[in-house]
């Protein structure tokens, strides 16, 4: 319970935070709305993490098969998320976001009624319909960027982008120990309690202002490949430790992917209205912040993919604390708190030194965190410190980026570009968690034995050098430099409208 109240006491912060300013004067209430919505999508994101094997008992499936919880949720919302961006844009962000909360409700409800009456294949697809909901965060930051006063823009958007780690935070921090209370499809009823509430909650935030919305139409071949590109990309990298990373099936996607990617490429460059357009991707103000989303992505569900894992390691092997999962979400609740916390401050270095600077900030704490953890990690408070510590750096990190993009590209592209973020963000995880298993499973003296200690210490000190390798990213000359969010795109955007 004081794990809540702290959350509960450091949210409504934020949200004081939000809503005053110089005159006083409120923000628009939409605004806690957008932030219960993108909380409730990035906490059904992780929700199931720390509870694997509890599925896998509860559903009789073996470990692997328990993975697709995880893995399904991520690849409907990778391949959801710049649909739903590319549909607000054109037909009104708010009416997406409704849309996105419907289907978390729904597939929270599927899930939960699946788990109790032991349905695996009916907790997939209640996860599926959950990864749906992805598209509520481009959805979110398209329907601030129209609706809230300028004066206030940066701290929603820093609030919302901060939004995406508490949410998955807080989703391994309570896992745990609901579970021991409640059994696991408590943690789908969870999720149902945000959704809910953020639906009815929709219904007082007024829509926007009519405008003449982009002309065009959804690229559905583009989705369609690009959905095929990324469920390939991400199946692999998901199942790469259990089919065998040189194994036909394996390879065949990877080839898969890039064969998609490529085909994607060739069609966005010749539609007319493209789903996502590849100047916002690649072009010379974007390229470095969608690198670094990717990279600190990584790095960070790199880590927090291995705290579970080392501190559940049982003592007897001579390092590890043998924790179980109700004691491993208390150990990780200081990160949570902390992450939440992080928004008001990126917020005021972002306002005060630019938003590439805080994310710098937040990358190096990062790296400095991560690569201390893997070599000071003993005693239990060095452990906690440490997690207090990655939880404001990534924090940092996370709503930042929010200002760095919304502030490089026109009103009329937030929801596009925002999506291709999240979704950055998103393959980046999967990478991370990939690259932390591997290494640490690497460190075994032979199959079936448990891993060395020094596999996590190599693990979490790589993970330091990769958050590193995202602020030398944004250091680089010809770094994008985020701009107020109300001005015009720049001239290159701008004549290829």
């Amino acid at each position: 319970m004081w794990i809540l109240a702290g959350l509960t006491a450091a949210a409504v912060f934020v949200l004081r935070k939000l809503r005053q300013g110089p005159s006083q004067r409120p923000v628009g209430g939409g605004a806690p709305v957008l932030l219960l919505a993108a909380f409730g999508v990035a906490l059904a994101q992780t929700i199931v993490l720390a509870a694997l094997t509890v599925f896998a008992r509860e559903l009789d499936v073996a470990a692997t098969g328990a993975t697709w919880l995880l893995t399904a949720f991520m690849l409907a919302s990778a391949v959801a998320t710049p649909v739903a961006g590319r549909l607000g844009d054109l037909f009104g962000h708010r009416r997406v976001i409704v849309t996105g909360l419907a289907l978390l409700l729904a597939g929270s409800v599927v899930a939960a009624v699946s788990t109790q009456l032991g349905s695996y294949g009916g907790t997939v697809a209640g996860r599926v319909l959950q990864g749906l909901s992805g598209g509520v965060f481009p959805c979110a930051f398209g329907l601030a960027r129209q609706s809230v006063p300028a004066e206030w823009l940066g701290g929603v958007v820093a609030a919302l982008s901060a939004m995406f780690g508490v949410g998955g935070a807080l989703g391994m921090v309570v896992a745990g120990p609901l579970v021991d209370v409640a059994g696991p499809a408590a943690l789908f009823w969870l999720v149902a309690t945000p959704a809910l509430l953020a639906l009815a909650g929709m219904a007082r935030v007024p829509s926007p202002s009519a405008s003449a919305p982009p002309a065009g139409r959804v690229d559905l071949a583009g989705a369609a490949l690009l959905a095929g590109a990324l469920v390939a990309l991400l199946l692999a990298i998901s199942q790469g430790r259990a089919w065998g990373w040189s194994s036909p099936g394996i390879i065949a996607l990877f080839v898969t992917a890039v064969a998609l990617t490529a085909a994607f490429g060739f069609v966005e460059r010749r539609v007319a209205a493209p789903l996502i357009d590849l100047r916002l991707l690649i072009g010379p103000r974007l390229l470095t912040v969608n690198i670094a989303t990717l990279v600190v992505g990584v790095g960070m569900f790199a880590a927090v993919t291995l705290l579970p894992l080392f501190v559940q390691t049982p003592t007897a092997l001579g390092y590890g604390f043998g924790y179980s999962p109700a004691q491993t979400g208390l150990l990780m609740a200081p990160m949570a708190v902390c992450m939440l916390l992080a928004a008001p401050l990126a917020a005021r270095v972002s306002s005060a030194l630019g938003a590439r600077a805080a994310f710098r900030a937040g990358a190096v704490l990062a790296a400095i965190t991560v690569g201390g953890l893997g070599l000071l990690h003993e005693h239990i408070a060095e452990v906690l410190l440490w997690c207090a510590l990655l939880g404001l750096a990534y924090g940092l990190a996370f709503a930042s980026l929010g200002g760095l993009v919304v502030g490089a590209v026109a009103q009329e592209q937030t929801g596009v570009v925002t999506g291709i973020n999240t979704i950055l963000r998103t393959v980046g995880g999967a990478l991370g968690s990939v690259l932390a298993a591997v290494i640490v499973a690497s460190s075994a003296t032979a199959p079936g034995r448990p891993p060395e200690e020094s596999g996590y210490t190599t693990a979490f000190v790589v993970a330091g050098a990769i958050a590193l390798c995202a602020a030398a990213v944004t250091a680089t000359r010809g770094a994008v430099t985020a701009r107020p969010a109300s001005t015009a795109v720049d001239a290159e955007l701008g004549e290829g409208r």
